[in-house]
This record gives C-alpha cells, structure tokens and sequence, in this order.
C-alpha cells in the first residue's frame, strides 16, 4: 500500500508522478508532453451523409438485423412505453423497432467449446427449447445459415467446406448463437439525431438521459441472464469500446458482456485490497479526489472523479448505493448512477475513443466493494519507454482532465441536455459518501 504522498506528487519542475493504490501502476505527467488538449474536432475527413430509412450503414444498423446471430431480447417503445421481447421469432424482426437488441458475438473471446470441453456445460432448458424453434422455421434455419457461413468464410475455411456443411453441423456449430458467453448491446441508431456529417456518430453522451437509463437497465438485465442460465459463470466483464482507436469494430455504439469461470486479475486484487481496508474505496479513491479537486460532477446517488494512475486519462463514476451489484441497485439509484455516466460521455463527446470499464462485486464474493464504471479515453499510446521501465507517460493530468470536462458540463446543463447534476465546487465531496462497507454482504 502506498502512502497518499506518493501516490500523488507534484516535483518542483512540474513533472506529477502518480501511483494507482491499486494496481501499483507508476504514470507521469511531463511538462512539454503534459496538457494535451482533449478535443471534439470532427475528422477532416468528414462529408455530407445522406439520412437513409432505416439506416444502412453497417452490419450494426436497423436495415440489417439478420446480419448478425438471433437475437436473444430487444428492447422497443410500444404505446408510449418500453417493453423487452424475448427470443423473438425471426419473421418477426422488422416488424418492430429495436431501440437496443442483445445479440451473440459472432467472434467469441471466450467460447462455447470453452465451456463445454472445460465444464460439462450444456444449454439451459430455455435456450435449447429457443434454438429448436428457430432452426426448424425455414426463415429461421436460413438466417442462422448465413450467419455461420459469413464467421466461417472470415475464419478462412473454403467454399467447398461451407457448401459440405449438414444440418446436423449447422444445429452443433449454432449452440453458441443460442448459450454462448459472449453478447453485444446494440443501440439502434448509427447517427446520432439531425446529423448532417459522417462525424457525426451516434455515442453514449448522445443518448437521452432515459435512453441512457434503458441502456443500462438492459445490459445489466443481460448479466443475470447469463448467469441464470451458465451455473458455471462466476463473473461477467461488461465493456464497451467507442471507435476504432478504443478497438471497436464498428462506429456503431455496442457494449460487450463476456462470461468467465474466474474473476480475472484486476477484480482479484480490488477483492483481496477490499478485504484488508473494507473502506478503500472511500479513503484512496473519493476521499483522496476530494481533498486534491479531482471530484468533478457528483449527485445524490454517484460521483465522478479524475482517477490517478492510469496509463491514459481515466474518469471514474463510483456509486453511492449500500448495494455492491449492478443489478442489486433500486430504480432511483440506477438512474442516478446512469445520468452520471451519460453525463460524463456527453462531455466528452463523440470524437474521443474511450473504454468504458465495469467493475463490481463477484456474485460469489462476500468482500465489499462498489459498483463503478471507468472510462479510459486512448489519447495517448504507450511506446517503448514505457515498456522499458513500466512507468506509463500520460499526457493529461488528473487536473487537465478535470479541467476539459467542467466547462463542457456547465454548457450541457445550460442547454438542459443533463440535469440534477452538481459540477465542480458546488459538489459537497462529503468524506465516506460511499456506503458500500454498510452492506451486509
């Protein structure tokens, strides 16, 4: 553990040094390389786009929802209200409009052999009695098909072996389009409303505050069914990369969700520092940003920081609530945590590259530790220097980052694009203001 002194030091010739209290990675601020402007500037590259109804633009888009594997729920407005659809049978997708639509990976990071070939794993009552329905529908068993060919032809295989391909090989290759571990959120719109340019995309912060909400609420909806129906997931990585720079394969907004049988590293070390110092969270993340100015934007239910430490400049939204998991949150707190996280996308906005990080609780962890969402935006790459020594050069300091997004908070609550919000100085920054160690497990 490292003293608040050396965690966070400014030298005489203005060089910050940070260290992170908890992966112990070491990152510098150097002037001359410091105070890298965070900007919005469209490409140079931009051009008129031409609107098409519905929209085109790639496989992401509402024209081609049978480019990708069946869907296992969206989420659409009837009458004025939001209803979810389960499983829906595939005749049926265009007659409704998806707002957002939870579907397989076609690429699986971790895959369905993964868990079969490992753990026994075989599909859950309700997904094979789904996978049987749609393959024996001719719209159905043609649209997974396709979407087999289309993985198996990037996979390399040829012509010949695709066109070999039974029905018996297409029901055992589809398992993981119907109980696989890995699944994208998608939102429904590639451009974002009035665009008149190809810069202008279709980000979180472009959302609406109850869009924002429904994005959320849906994915983590995804997360306890995934666990309800793989008995051997311990943990889900929910993740989401905005444009190419953050590695995401389409300019279309998507968040990632991926089973695993393990915590992983990261979540391991938060678990095992929690258990030590059940209130770290509060002494060397909120505590420690309020006393250095780093709190930013803060409401009833979350707060918002410049977090230190990090190989490139990362915000970190920390929720308030006494519940650790995601989908343990009240409806109130959910909405409180979500409008801060849309409120530090929009500030942003849709021309920075950033990952957006999900850190919670392990289902099967008694420690205690708070949900938060971290949002590293890659501005900046890590070159042989950094490798060399393993401390990371990043050009914006927690205070620049701070400095970039309070202004552009100020004009978006002006417009009234987000509300409730306290920014800056009008933030109370009370100590402890995360109850986490109150829960009781």
């Amino acid at each position: 553990m490292y003293g608040l002194a050396r965690m966070y030091q400014t030298m005489p010739d203005g060089t910050i040094k940070q260290v992170n209290p908890f992966t112990g990675t070491e990152v510098w601020t150097v002037p001359g390389r410091g105070k890298k402007p965070i900007t919005n500037r469209p490409p140079t590259t931009t051009t008129r786009v031409e609107i098409h109804e519905p929209e085109d633009y790639c496989n992401f888009c509402p024209a081609h929802y049978l480019n990708v594997p069946p869907e296992k729920a969206r989420l659409i407005m009837s009458n004025g209200n939001w209803e979810m659809l389960e499983t829906l049978d595939t005749r049926h997708y265009f007659d409704t409009v998806a707002e957002f639509r939870r579907v397989p990976n076609l690429f699986e990071i971790v895959g369905i052999d993964y868990w079969r070939l490992n753990h026994g794993y075989k599909l859950s009552e309700k997904n094979r009695e789904w996978k049987e329905r749609i393959l024996s529908s001719k719209e159905g068993s043609e649209h997974v098909r396709r979407v087999l060919e289309l993985k198996l032809r990037l996979s390399g295989k040829s012509e010949a072996e695709i066109a070999s391909l039974s029905e018996e090989d297409i029901a055992d290759l589809s398992t993981a389009f119907f109980g696989g571990g890995h699944e994208l959120i998608i939102a429904r719109r590639h451009y974002r409303e009035g665009a008149e340019y190809t810069s202008d995309i279709c980000s979180a912060g472009c959302l609406s505050l109850e869009e924002h909400y429904r994005y959320l609420r849906f994915t983590i909806d995804a997360v306890t069914d995934i666990n309800r129906n793989n008995r051997y997931v311990r943990y889900v990585s929910v993740f989401q990369n905005w444009l190419a720079p953050a590695g995401a394969s389409f300019d279309h907004l998507h968040t990632q969700l991926v089973a695993l049988d393990e915590w992983g590293s990261s979540v391991e070390s938060e678990v095992e520092l929690a258990r030590k110092n059940p209130n770290i969270y509060n002494e060397l993340i909120v505590n420690f940003a309020a006393y250095s100015n780093l709190i930013f934007a803060e409401n009833e239910h979350a707060v918002a920081l410049s977090e230190i430490g990090h190989r490139y400049p990362t915000i970190g939204i920390y929720s308030k609530s006494v519940n650790l998991r995601p989908w343990e949150l009240t409806e109130p707190e959910l909405r409180g945590f979500s409008a801060l996280v849309h409120a530090c996308h929009a500030a942003l906005g849709n021309q920075v590259a950033c990952n957006e990080e999900w850190y919670y609780a392990p289902r099967d962890a008694l420690v205690r530790m708070p949900w938060h969402i971290l949002i590293k935006l890659r501005t900046n790459n890590p070159a042989g220097f950094e490798g060399g020594t393993k401390i990371y050069i990043n050009p914006v300091s927690p205070t620049d980052l701070r400095d970039n997004v309070v202004p552009r908070l100020y004009e978006l609550r002006h417009d009234g694009i987000i509300r409730n919000l306290k920014i800056a100085e009008e933030c109370p920054c009370e100590p402890n203001s995360l109850k986490y160690y109150l829960a009781s497990t």
